[in-house]
């Protein structure tokens, strides 16, 4: 039996608690506000959530969810704790961290009356690297250890929870992401997490809160850019821009059994090939003409154009200049022969001007045309992976060819180099 804490019932807080309570798991939570604890405990909720509200008064009919009045009696005999205090932005728009700091000082000094090395989750949305520059040194300051065999083990639960919709993201999750020191697994966390039936995917702590980071930043982008393109729509004229978003969502990429977006929203050397790099320009300048700038669409090309440029500098910076490279991929997506607009060719190209002489290349089609769209000097094309590529230092994936990706996964060239995160 796991039994289980929470620190902090606001809107992450009580939902969780409830949520835990709700599968039979002990829970006790914990509140500095007096009042909110008494409205939970009248079994009300202090927000409107569909569905806690009466999730609510069963765990706290079954004793399944008891609110207690201090924090010794939540904490005592407990093996997880979660923390759900608020991160709010500071004058300076960095996020407010300081009641997180409390709660773990205040962890700190009920331990002796918690079970031996509780795992200490922090559920709040943090700045990718606050566990390890920021609470782990606070809890050592302290006179704690931190880790697998230490006083506390500390770990990052990022929550994807939509305000009208919480209770039931939380039972019905499309993933559990836990950070931990080391990407540590933990037996008792996927204890609680078993119910839930989704995949638990452990990482290291800089990575969890860079996730949940990641998945906020992506939807206040998306909201922006269309914003964005409704000003733009709107100085062009004559635009049904209701219509024209609810056309763009027909698209299968978009809203398709599977849908296939997530092959765009991926980190790589960018977008290449005819239609998007000149359809981007396109309107940003049709746009300019009409009396609007999009910024959005202004820094999709500064990004677009820069990316290869920083990708090139790790090369540059790491690998000798007489070295053998071998770049995997010419075309500018897999599945396709298209060169134009070739992010392989830019990358090459980069490398030479820094000096590189030595470089190789192969692509399963597109090496001729990609030979005579560039005319790029002192490149030697292959035509098979298996030979000539020996005595390479230096592999580069560019091109994520399913043989491509195969034979750089089974390859263990001196510098390595996943340029599309496969």
């Amino acid at each position: 039996m796991v039994n289980v804490s929470v620190l902090g019932l606001g809107f992450v807080g009580l939902t969780t608690a409830v949520g835990f309570a709700k599968h039979g798991i002990k829970t006790k939570g914990f509140d500095v506000i007096q009042e909110k604890r008494e409205i939970i405990k009248g079994g009300q909720t202090p927000f409107i959530e569909e569905g806690l509200d009466t999730a609510l008064v069963d765990v706290l009919k079954s004793n399944d969810l008891v609110i207690c009045d201090d924090i010794i009696s939540c904490l005592a005999d407990s093996d997880v704790v979660f923390l759900c205090m608020g991160t709010p932005m500071g004058d300076d728009g960095s996020a407010d961290l300081s009641y997180i700091i409390k709660a773990l000082s205040d962890v700190a000094s009920c331990l002796k009356q918690m079970h031996k090395n509780p795992v200490v989750i922090i559920k709040s949305t943090v700045p990718p690297s606050s566990s390890m520059t920021v609470f782990k040194p606070h809890l050592e300051s302290l006179g704690l250890t931190v880790g697998k065999n230490g006083d506390i083990r500390l770990c990052n639960n990022p929550e994807f929870l939509r305000e009208g919709h919480s209770y039931s993201d939380f039972m019905e999750p499309d993933r559990v992401v836990i950070g931990s020191l080391n990407a540590e697994e933990y037996d008792d966390i996927k204890k609680i997490y078993q119910p839930f039936n989704a995949p638990i995917i452990f990482t290291t702590l800089n990575t969890a809160e860079f996730i949940k980071y990641l998945s906020n930043t992506t939807l206040s982008t998306l909201i922006s850019y269309a914003n964005d393109m409704s000003l733009l729509a709107e100085s062009v004229g004559d635009i049904n821009i209701k219509q024209a978003f609810n056309v763009l969502s027909m698209d299968k990429r978009f809203s398709g059994n599977p849908a296939n977006i997530t092959s765009y929203i991926y980190p790589g050397l960018g977008f290449g090939g005819y239609c998007l790099p000149k359809d981007t320009f396109a309107l940003l300048k049709k746009g300019e003409a009409s009396g609007y700038r999009s910024p959005i669409l202004q820094g999709v090309l500064e990004v677009n154009k820069n990316i290869v440029t920083s990708r090139a500098k790790s090369i540059i910076r790491d690998v000798p200049k007489d070295s053998k490279i071998l770049i995997l991929g010419l075309s500018f997506k897999p599945n396709s022969d298209d060169v134009r607009d070739s992010r392989s060719a830019l990358l090459i190209k980069h490398l030479q001007e820094n000096g590189f002489k030595n470089i190789f290349a192969y692509d399963p089609v597109a090496n001729d045309i990609f030979q005579k769209t560039y005319k790029l000097d002192n490149i030697s094309y292959l035509s098979d992976l298996k030979a000539g590529t020996t005595d390479v230092d230096c592999c580069i994936l560019a091109t994520a060819w399913e043989d491509i990706k195969e034979f750089y996964k089974n390859s263990s060239f001196k510098h390595m180099y996943d340029f599309r995160f496969c």
